[in-house]
């Protein structure tokens, strides 16, 4: 049997590049969106998490009508030759739009378990906002943020529908491992699609297993459980 492993590592670069932006992005709009009470809050949290329960495809296909070549960013982009359907970058913009909501709700709802008072504490004291949040937020809500980002993960490993719709199935270019589960299936290929099945299984159940130990270490630690 000849095995082709691109379908490998193409997934974990469209993945980690993916969950890189999506920790950052995440980090970036939850922090505000748990301060932010106006009228509106309902509606751009809405709008945030709708990848969430959208089919992948449909995520796919509002995907391609805005950076398809007719799409108002792929024709801006068309001015200086670039073009980035069907291409691996157009994999990171899928597995970012539908993984982004993870990120974000599980984040928020961390960042909404810290007591206020500390942050008041630490500005009163005068730290700046930016100290305030990374050296007082994010460390408070680490656990929830490291569920999020491995849930983020596994989310990006196994997209499928939207990365079909922009990227297509180019082997050795866009093939991911659950496209190429897929087409093995389809094609009567079982075998090698069982060894991509035990593969994507075992680097997501990894990923769970180390954020789950990981969290339970920062518990045990802060509450001064164990040894």
């Amino acid at each position: 049997m000849n095995f082709d492993f691109s379908p490998a590592w193409i997934s974990i670069k469209v993945t980690v590049i993916a969950t890189i932006i999506i920790f950052f992005l995440g980090l970036a709009i939850a922090w505000p969106m748990s301060n932010y009470n106006g009228k509106w809050k309902g509606v751009i949290d809405s709008v945030l998490t709708l990848p969430l329960v959208l089919p992948p495809t449909v995520a796919g296909f509002g995907i391609l009508l805005l950076i398809g070549k007719r799409g108002p960013i792929g024709q801006f982009l068309s001015l200086f030759g670039v073009n980035i359907i069907f291409s691996w970058y157009a994999a990171v913009i899928a597995a970012i739009v539908v993984a982004f909501p993870l990120m974000y709700k599980t984040t928020m709802g961390a960042f909404e378990q810290i007591d206020t008072n500390i942050i008041s504490a630490a500005r009163t004291l005068g730290a700046s906002e930016w100290k305030v949040f990374w050296q007082v937020v994010v460390p408070l809500a680490r656990p929830g943020i490291a569920a999020a980002t491995a849930l983020s993960f596994a989310r990006c490993l196994g997209e499928f529908g939207a990365t079909l719709m922009v990227a297509g199935s180019i082997p050795g270019k866009t093939e991911t491992i659950p496209i190429a589960i897929y087409f093995a299936t389809q094609g009567g290929q079982m075998d090698v699609a069982m060894i991509w099945v035990a593969i994507i299984f075992a680097i997501s159940l990894t990923v769970l297993v180390i954020n789950n130990y990981w969290t339970s270490y920062k518990k045990k630690g802060r509450y001064g459980v164990g040894g």
